[in-house]
């Protein structure tokens, strides 16, 4: 009798402890799914087509070559730091860190004055880019592995309406209500502090992917732990102690930085010690590579075939078409019907086989649509050009994942 009441207060304290954790499960999607649409405010930088136009104008009379090298490396060498500091400090407090950094950014880029003030901030907006994983991170850490899909659906669409809003707002205030580039980036900056601040009701996460677990084994699981988590429950009763909170603090382990290293490099020469994986790596790195250095110095190349001050510019609707498509083909296309990226994925060949060959022919058009757009000093061939290497990028993505 007293090992099956026993029994039955294990049973009994389970069946709590589920409960409690779906309920805090689904509290923490309503939590992120709300903050998540606070979120996008983050990418509404109408600003931001402009930014190149803004730099060289008489606002801050500079030459991109003298910035933008900044923050491509600047964002390099935060990367990894980024990386280890997100799961450490489990992603929040760098999320924060991301929305300061774009603030002061933006800030900086409305009043400071001279050319280190401007590679500053550069600086700031390398933090600002490294740190974005931990905002995707963030998320996934928070919900059940049930909602992943939802989630993932959630932070693509505040990704595309927040960039499509700004991009399109920015256009419509410059070429129709005749705005100033300085009042898009008081919007940007006003945009940025709002998600900022929608960041601080953001529910801290209890885990981490490498330095923050929590045991997948409970204190009095099986017969021979049923009487010790009774004895254990009747202890908690005695003490006005939550026996939930208090298998939940026993399962936390303390974390060991010089174990979590070693595990992380040997899990890098795991991996690295395979030649399809190595291959694939320096693939998906040189190609990412290309893509940031295109986008990043696309306004540069259209301020050369086309100098904005002698005529209208539509950097803000090429943005917002190029984003739209791209991140439509990307994460939409079963929804929208776009026919290349579902003959992508329904198609019945073996990718194994037939891969490479496909990586190698859109990476080929992607070269030649950036040749394209360098060659011919025409600027509606130039955006054309952009929009279509844009494309063209993100069926090479879905295809290489």
């Amino acid at each position: 009798m007293q090992g099956r009441g026993a029994k039955g207060k294990a049973n009994q304290v389970e069946r709590n402890r589920l409960r409690k954790k779906t309920a805090n499960s689904s509290e923490d999607w309503q939590s992120s799914r709300n903050n998540s649409a606070g979120q996008n405010f983050r990418y509404v930088r109408p600003s931001e087509p402009f930014l190149t136009r803004y730099l060289l104008g008489p606002h801050k009379n500079l030459s991109e070559t003298q910035i933008y090298p900044v923050w491509t490396y600047s964002y390099l060498a935060l990367l990894f730091p980024v990386f280890l500091a997100t799961d450490y400090l489990r992603y929040k407090p760098v999320v924060l860190l991301q929305g300061l950094s774009l603030i002061v950014t933006w800030f900086m880029l409305l009043y400071a004055q001279g050319l280190r003030a401007v590679q500053f901030l550069e600086f700031f907006y390398g933090m600002g880019t490294a740190t974005d994983i931990a905002y995707y991170s963030y998320i996934y850490s928070v919900v059940d592995i049930n909602l992943y899909q939802k989630v993932t659906s959630y932070c693509r669409s505040a990704t595309l309406v927040g960039y499509t809003v700004g991009s399109v707002s920015g256009q419509v205030l410059v070429s129709v209500a005749g705005w100033s580039l300085f009042s898009l980036n008081v919007i940007s900056l006003t945009s940025i502090s709002v998600a900022f601040g929608t960041a601080w009701f953001l529910p801290m996460p209890q885990k981490s992917l490498f330095f923050h677990h929590l045991s997948k084994a409970l204190p009095g699981q099986g017969r021979a732990g049923q009487v010790g988590l009774s004895a254990l429950s009747d202890t908690c009763l005695g003490l006005n102690i939550s026996l939930p909170f208090l298998l939940q603090s026993l399962q936390k382990q303390k974390v060991d930085i010089v174990k979590v290293l070693k595990d992380l490099w040997r899990d890098f020469l795991q991996c690295y010690s395979s030649r399809t994986l190595l291959c694939w790596s320096v693939w998906w790195a040189l190609s990412t590579c290309g893509y940031f250095q295109v986008i990043n110095y696309a306004q540069g190349l259209w301020e050369m075939v086309l100098p904005s001050p002698s005529a209208d510019i539509y950097n803000g609707a090429v943005e917002a078409a190029s984003t739209l498509l791209s991140y439509t083909t990307y994460a939409f296309l079963p929804l929208t019907g776009a026919v290349a990226v579902v003959v992508v994925g329904h198609i019945k060949t073996s990718w194994a086989m037939w891969g490479e060959v496909a990586l190698a022919l859109f990476s080929f058009l992607i070269a030649a649509a950036v040749y394209v757009m360098d060659t011919v000093h025409n600027i509606w061939v130039c955006y054309a050009s952009y929009v279509i290497f844009r494309i063209i990028y993100m069926m090479l993505i879905t295809i290489a994942t």
